[in-house]
């Protein structure tokens, strides 16, 4: 069913954790090339996830490299999706090994 299931009053999308809107500054790299990053900022964060910006065009499965700019050691996560936004990208990236905490950012 592609992930989204139909209950008799709404729609799920299959996330299980909260969206919290909050730009977060991060550097964003891909593990293949950490040294060829940028500084970005998250658009929204969950425990194990996040939406960031990006000048480049990601690929669905591609690994990356999210370092909060206050502090917190670097999180590898893949890539979800990655679609337009203006002038940049907007890429969903998964931590599904361990919990990111934003808010120490």
């Amino acid at each position: 069913m592609n992930g989204v299931h139909r209950s008799p009053n709404r729609f799920f999308d299959g996330r299980i954790e909260k969206r919290f809107p909050t730009s977060v500054p991060v550097y964003l790299a891909s593990l293949e090339e950490p040294r060829a990053g940028e500084r970005t900022l998250t658009e929204n964060v969950s425990p194990h996830g996040a939406r960031v910006f990006s000048q480049r065009s990601w690929r669905s499965g591609e690994e990356s490299l999210i370092t909060i700019l206050t502090g917190e050691f670097p999180q590898v996560g893949r890539v979800i999706y990655c679609t337009p936004a203006g002038d940049r990208f907007g890429v969903g990236v998964e931590f599904p090994d361990r919990t990111v905490k934003w808010d120490s950012a």
